[in-house]
């Protein structure tokens, strides 16, 4: 949690072959948080950079910038340009980041901090289609396909393009709040959280003509969470065999029901800690865990605090 009062400065690092669209992203979310935050763009020499579009953009700041920030962002570039040697000038803009600063990359960025040696001994991830260069490359790293993006201490790093707002929004929320983060993702017309992973988004044989979607039935069962819900009750509210729905479900939201069902209750749970005095029980029954233990337990497995911890972090911030 990041002081309520105090301006983040986070400084996107724009590389020759950006994507123009990457880049954007995290001013975008960022300037949508009430001042919270101040972006500045900066190139490894202050000159402007060529985009892997048809035009070059110009940057106001050269890499003295990134000794300033509080966050750093290393943008998308085109995968032609991926490699395993920094150029010199990238390396020294690189150590001029502060030890303490919060570090994020957005697709192949990934592949920058890799090779800066960043990512050692840390869990990351890329897109999707980029898994195994990067794992030949970096045979050391924890490599996780499947997630949209990973927080591992001080390094962030996020899958492709679009999840690059689900991380800026995820640092709102870890900053200031989930009210914030949904505040910013209503403001921008995005999803404040997207479900299950990047197995949604991989090629996959087109469905059976007439195939249903499960979408519907998850629709459904957002507004049953305080219910014990089974695979039976959601696979019967589909119409379909719990095989059938499991497998279709698995394809379409990359996690498995039962997974996706705990994400949304966490989820759920955290928006009443911030914004009610129900106890932790009173939370646990509207959200559909059994017991407070449970909310306890799975509350700490997926952001590593108690609620209690969190309430206290992030009911003051919202008031």
């Amino acid at each position: 949690m990041r002081e309520n009062n105090r301006v983040e400065r986070v400084v996107v690092l724009a590389l020759d072959g950006v994507h123009p669209f990457e880049l954007g992203i995290p001013n975008r979310i960022f300037d949508a948080a009430g001042g919270r935050y101040e972006v500045l763009t900066c190139s490894v020499d202050g000159r402007p950079v060529r985009t892997n579009a048809d035009f070059t953009v110009g940057v106001e700041h050269g890499p003295e910038a990134l000794a300033t920030a509080d966050t750093v962002v290393v943008a998308a570039v085109a995968s032609s340009r991926v490699t395993a040697d920094l150029p010199e000038e990238l390396r020294t803009a690189l150590a001029l980041i502060r030890p303490d600063a919060r570090i994020v990359s957005i697709c192949t960025g990934a592949f920058v901090l890799a090779a800066a040696g960043l990512l050692d001994g840390r869990k990351a991830t890329t897109h999707w289609q980029l898994v195994e260069p990067f794992r030949r490359m970096y045979p050391h790293i924890d490599l996780d396909p499947d997630v949209l993006f990973v927080a591992d201490g001080r390094i962030l790093t996020s899958a492709g393009a679009a999840s690059g707002v689900d991380i800026c929004l995820h640092i709102v929320r870890e900053d200031h709040g989930s009210e914030l983060a949904n505040a910013v993702a209503r403001s921008l017309v995005v999803p404040p959280y997207r479900d299950g992973g990047q197995a949604q988004y991989i090629e996959q044989p087109m469905p059976e003509p007439g195939a249903a979607s499960t979408a519907a039935t998850r629709a459904w069962a957002l507004v049953r969470l305080d219910e014990p819900l089974t695979l039976g009750d959601l696979a019967r509210h589909a119409g379909m065999s719990m095989r059938t729905f499991a497998r279709r479900f698995n394809d379409e939201v990359g996690v498995s029901p039962g997974r996706w069902l705990i994400q949304q209750r966490v989820a759920h749970a955290r928006h009443l800690l911030e914004s009610s005095d129900l106890s932790v029980d009173q939370i646990a029954g509207q959200v559909g865990f059994a017991t407070g233990a449970s909310l306890r337990q799975h509350l700490h497995a997926a952001i590593g605090v108690s609620p209690q911890a969190y309430r206290r972090t992030f009911k003051a911030a919202v008031r």
